[in-house]
């Protein structure tokens, strides 16, 4: 009997459709059945590296649909699973007409059977929708906090290069405990127990998945620390004789596992490789070197491929940037994003919409302290001291992990022209609120924009309100900062030391930041997951953490306009 080897995941849904991957373990059929009469949907799996995959796009669902499904393998049903102590699987398609919820949070360390990284903000919040599930079905009406209308992973979902016992256990099998690259994973064979044993050790989290549609972007954990931090990061690890299998692994297996179910059912038909893996597959190839050869190209020239995606969900619009894999670092050049993904960018950060939310795996928005640190490293690292202090530049850039928004001060500037252009209503009617939407860092907060003022007005010059621009950080989901990391990012926003590292980021001719800012709520330093509530002109957003394996309670609450 063909058995599921990962998912069902619910990936990406609109207001009609949804998307569902699986992994099987051979090839087959895979089917899709809903409550919803007539409504069901089929695809063949495509096979890379001996590994079998499908995504079923379903169609004519109605909006806001909660509609339980199930999963037939070859005609065997094989989800729900029998005995199952969660919930009937649900698909959940878009309500545009009221409350858009979208929660989030990065930086997930999992399995972890031993609890050196504390409780599991994903798991317990999975057993409170579990449970809140079952309650409004038994008519008890004491759901309390809303269902999100999705799941938005910002990073780090796996650690290739922190290895937890299990996946230690299986390298050690596979391959002996001295080959190279010891401790982590070597290539897409190996990321894909990874991603198995992050995504289905958990019974919550499994079912979670299969019922929340998750949308997500990479970090350099899912590939390696420090990933793109520099031109000469990225020359040092070509050196490496087993770099290539695991890049190539790695952007091939978020292609797969994440990318994929981030489009839609267009976007996705529209996808060369998608076409070209869907044509080879036809004719029962295995198609590994299709996405290998991808992959290896996505690498070398960043331009060839798009991870950044963008969906309209009513009056907010999402927007999920890339700032990893599209980085331009060459001899001469540095930027978060390439050119090909700015001008792409440029055309999504746009007026028209209540809100914006725009989603980065880094933060936009540092502690003040730490953003003018990481503008002075990179101006240090460019020459401004001189070539020795390009050289130490450089090394503490790499050891301190100085690479983000604030460490591409060009980028910085560039994206501060959009969202300001934006604010003022240069491109659009003007949104109620730009929120970004970040992890990475291990602690969460809320930094607003105070200055330049946004204020708009109407012809007769009476005000009309402004864009309130925020930055939201939740991150860790389960991996919090150890004692003196903590200690370092707490002091780090005290009062005093903005504006001594501002002093030596002007040393370096760093022009002064195009925008100001600063924190009002956080930070908090516990494993979290947050939800952003957007509905008509109001915006808020809520962190929760986990109180006990099952359990969340509020850490934190705040207004954005």
């Amino acid at each position: 009997m063909t058995a599921l080897v990962l998912g069902p995941l619910l990936r990406h849904v609109s207001e009609r459709t949804a998307t569902i991957w699986v992994e099987t373990d051979r090839p087959c059929e895979v089917r899709v059945s809903t409550g919803a009469p007539g409504v069901e949907a089929a695809a063949r799996t495509f096979t890379a590296h001996g590994h079998h995959y499908a995504l079923v796009e379903i169609d004519g669902l109605d909006p806001g649909a909660r509609v339980p499904y199930a999963v037939a393998l070859d005609g065997e049903t094989v989800w729900p699973e029998p005995g199952s102590p969660f919930p009937a699987s649900q698909i959940r398609t878009m309500d545009t007409a009221g409350m858009v919820r979208v929660s989030f949070g990065s930086c997930r360390r999992s399995p972890d059977r031993a609890g050196v990284h504390g409780l599991d903000a994903l798991s317990a919040f999975a057993h409170h929708l579990a449970a809140q599930q079952a309650a409004d079905a038994g008519g008890r009406g004491d759901g309390g906090r809303a269902w999100p209308d999705a799941l938005l992973m910002v990073g780090d979902q796996i650690y290739a290069d922190e290895l937890g016992e299990e996946m230690l256990a299986y390298l050690h099998e596979r391959r002996g405990p001295d080959t190279e690259p010891k401790g982590e994973v070597a290539d897409f064979e190996e990321y894909t127990k990874l991603y198995e044993l992050a995504w289905q050790e958990d019974p919550a989290v499994r079912w979670l998945l299969s019922t929340l549609p998750t949308f997500t972007v990479f970090d350099d954990h899912d590939v390696r620390d420090d990933w793109n931090t520099s031109h000469a990061w990225r020359q040092e690890m070509w050196k490496k004789p087993w770099w290539r299998a695991r890049i190539t692994g790695g952007i091939g297996s978020y292609w797969v596992y994440q990318h994929l179910g981030n489009l839609s059912p267009e976007e996705r038909a529209a996808d060369p490789v998608y076409v070209a893996v869907r044509l080879a597959a036809a004719e029962g190839g295995d198609v590994g070197k299709i996405i290998d050869e991808f992959a290896e190209r996505a690498d070398r020239e960043p331009a060839t491929a798009r991870w950044s995606y963008a969906h309209d969900w009513g009056g907010t619009r999402l927007i999920v940037v890339d700032s990893r894999a599209s980085r331009l670092l060459t001899a001469d050049s540095r930027g978060m994003l390439d050119e090909e993904e700015f001008a792409w960018l440029d055309g999504q950060v746009q007026g028209g919409m209540e809100h914006l939310l725009i989603a980065s795996s880094l933060p936009y928005l540092l502690p003040r302290s730490i953003h003018h640190a990481e503008a002075w490293n990179e101006a240090m690292a460019d020459g401004a001291w001189g070539k020795r202090g390009a050289q130490l530049a450089e090394g503490i850039r790499q050891a301190a992990d100085l690479e983000h928004w604030a460490a591409f001060d060009r980028s910085f500037r560039a994206m501060a022209d959009y969202v300001l252009a934006v604010a003022r209503g240069e491109r659009g009617t003007a949104p109620v609120s730009i929120s970004f939407l970040s992890g990475d860092i291990h602690y969460s907060y809320l930094a607003r924009v105070t200055k330049p003022d946004t204020g708009r007005t109407d012809a007769a010059g009476r005000a009309i309100g402004g864009t309130a621009i925020t930055q939201v950080v939740c991150s860790p989901l389960r991996n919090p900062l150890a004692g003196k990391f903590r200690t370092a990012n707490k002091v780090a926003g005290t009062p005093l030391l903005p504006g001594m590292f501002r002093m030596l980021a002007k040393s370096a001719k760093v022009p002064v930041p195009p925008l100001k800012w600063k924190i009002t709520d956080g930070p908090w330093f516990e494993n979290a997951i947050a939800t952003v509530e957007l509905a008509g002109r109001r915006s808020q957003v809520r962190w929760d953490t986990p109180l006990s394996a099952t359990e969340i309670g509020e850490m934190g609450r705040a207004h954005i306009c």
